[in-house]
C-alpha cells in the first residue's frame, strides 16, 4: 500500500467531511442495501461516507474497516454521534481480511484505490469475501478531469503536484478513467461505470464554497511539504499556486468542473 498522500491530520479529516457533505447527493442518492443486507465498507477512514451510508439503508448491517486506528476512533465517534448501531468498526488490512470467504451480500469502497500501490490486488482480496451474485460498488476521482477557470500556470503546478506526489508514492489520482478494466481484470462481471459530474460557478455559492473552497483547495494545501520535499515546485511559485486556485472562487466569473466515476460490478 503506498502512504496517504494527504496525511491524517485534523484537517484533513475536516476536510474528508466537506468532501462528503458537498457531494453526498450526487454520488450516493442510488446507493441502497436491502434489509438485512451484510455490507463490507472496505476503507472506511475518518466516517465521512459511512454516515450517509448507513442512513440510507437503515435495515441493512455494515462493517466498516480501515487501516489506521486513529481515523476509525474519529468513525466510530461520529457514527455514535449519529446514533448509528447497525455499524461494526474494525481495524483490517484490505489486502489481508480477517473474513471467510463469501461473508458479505455487498461491498461498497469510496476513495480508497487511488491511494494504493495495487489496486487490481485489492480488487481481487474484495471478490474473496463477497458472495457470489454480491455486488461491489467502486467510487474514484479522476484529477485528469478538473478544469478550472481562469487558469494560471501556477495554478496548474500546484495541482500536477498533487498528481505527481501521489504517483511518486504509489498512487494514481487518475484512478476513475481505469475502474471498468480493473473490475474486469480483478474477476467481476456485468461491470458498470457512470460519471459523476460537479460543475460549480458564482449562481451556486455553496456548492463553490463546500467543494473548491473546502475540498479542492485544503487537498492542493495538503501536499505542499511533499511537492517540496521531491523538488517538483519552489516555495514562491507554490504560494503563487494557491493564490491562483483561491482566484477561482474570489472572482465572479470563476468556474469549475471535476469528474468522479462510480461503478457497480457483480461476483
Amino acid at each position: 500500500m503506498s502512504r496517504y498522500v494527504h496525511g491524517y491530520s485534523e484537517r484533513e479529516a475536516e476536510r474528508l467531511h466537506d468532501q462528503a457533505g458537498a457531494v453526498c447527493d450526487l454520488l450516493h442518492h442510488d446507493t441502497r442495501y436491502p434489509p438485512g443486507s451484510l455490507v463490507l465498507e472496505a476503507g472506511c477512514g475518518v466516517g465521512a461516507q459511512t454516515v450517509t451510508l448507513a442512513r440510507q439503508s437503515e435495515q441493512a448491517r455494515f462493517v466498516s474497516v480501515d487501516i489506521s486506528p486513529e481515523s476509525l476512533e474519529k468513525a466510530r465517534a461520529l457514527a455514535a454521534g449519529h446514533g448509528l448501531r447497525h455499524v461494526e468498526f474494525r481495524q483490517a488490512d484490505l489486502f489481508a481480511l480477517p473474513f471467510a470467504e463469501a461473508s458479505f451480500d455487498h461491498v461498497f469502497v469510496c476513495f480508497v484505490l487511488e491511494h494504493l500501490a495495487d489496486p487490481e490486488g485489492a480488487l481481487a482480496c474484495l471478490g474473496r469475501v463477497l458472495k457470489p451474485g454480491g455486488t461491489i460498488t467502486v467510487i474514484e476521482g479522476d484529477h485528469g478531469s478538473c478544469y478550472f477557470h481562469p487558469e494560471g500556470a501556477a495554478a496548474l503546478q500546484a495541482w500536477r503536484c498533487l498528481v505527481e506526489s501521489q504517483a511518486r508514492l504509489g498512487g494514481d489520482s487518475l484512478i476513475g478513467r481505469r475502474l471498468f478494466p480493473l473490475l474486469q481484470q480483478a474477476g467481476f462481471q456485468k461491470v458498470r461505470v457512470s460519471p459523476r459530474v460537479i460543475y460549480g460557478d458564482h449562481s451556486l455559492p455553496v456548492l463553490v464554497d463546500s467543494f473548491w473552497g473546502r475540498t479542492i483547495i485544503p487537498m492542493v494545501e495538503g501536499v505542499k511539504e511533499k511537492a517540496l520535499a521531491m523538488g517538483l515546485v519552489d516555495e514562491e511559485r507554490w504560494r503563487l499556486g494557491l493564490r491562483e486556485l483561491h482566484e477561482v472562487i474570489e472572482r465572479k466569473d470563476g468556474t469549475f468542473n471535476y469528474t468522479f466515476f462510480k461503478a457497480v460490478a457483480v461476483r
